[in-house]
């Protein structure tokens, strides 16, 4: 069976990192993105980003050797070529966090050893899960124009999967495990809610 790299696309809040959160604790492999990002920034959840991202500079981010290269919300980000290539070599399945510029990049890079799984939610759920990371109005408002204006909630159309976060948490986890070829199935006794780790 051939080793993939699996994307985890879709808008801000729709519940990406808490799956590759979920995904980490079930032993799967993640490549973490470096971004010129402040992690001062990520005050709503500074301890999930430093797992996620590696910070550094303008000047250092441009010194590496990224296979695909990103921006997002105005900040760089990049995947490390080394990192991918070992991902691929290495472990059955890798995962990452990607927008459509990069899913793009990847699946012409990569070819069938890439898979993108976007993670489909509806404005209201958006909407509450942003209220519950203790976003303002005015941030919701952003966030929102934002995956508008670049095309976000479209992204669905280009991705290879497409799974709803919205009810169970573990319904969604357990049609993520499925795409990765992982057939074990989250207890029923474990069962959470959306956003909730």
């Amino acid at each position: 069976m051939k080793n993939k790299l699996f994307a985890l696309v879709g808008p801000h809040a729709c519940g990406k990192s808490t799956i590759i959160q979920e995904l980490i604790r079930l032993g799967v492999h993640y490549v973490p993105l470096y971004t010129t990002r402040s992690p001062e920034s990520y005050v709503h959840n500074p301890v999930t980003a430093a797992k996620m991202y590696r910070f550094v500079d303008k000047i250092d981010f441009f010194k590496q050797e990224f296979l695909v290269k990103i921006t997002y919300k105005g900040e760089y980000y990049g995947m490390m070529k080394n990192e991918i290539l070992s991902a691929l070599q290495n472990h059955e399945n890798s995962v990452i966090i990607s927008d459509v510029q990069g899913i793009k990049q990847l699946s012409k890079l990569l070819k069938d050893s890439f898979e993108s799984i976007y993670i489909m939610v509806d404005y209201v759920t958006l909407v509450e899960r942003m209220l519950r990371l203790k976003h303002n109005n005015d941030e919701i408002k952003y966030h929102i124009e934002y995956a508008e204006s670049n095309g976000e909630f479209d992204t669905w159309k280009i991705a290879n999967h497409v799974v709803k976060n919205i009810v169970s948490f573990d319904t969604t986890m357990n049609q993520v495990l499925a795409i990765l070829r992982m057939m074990t199935p989250i207890s029923k006794q474990q069962e959470r809610l959306p956003g909730q780790q």
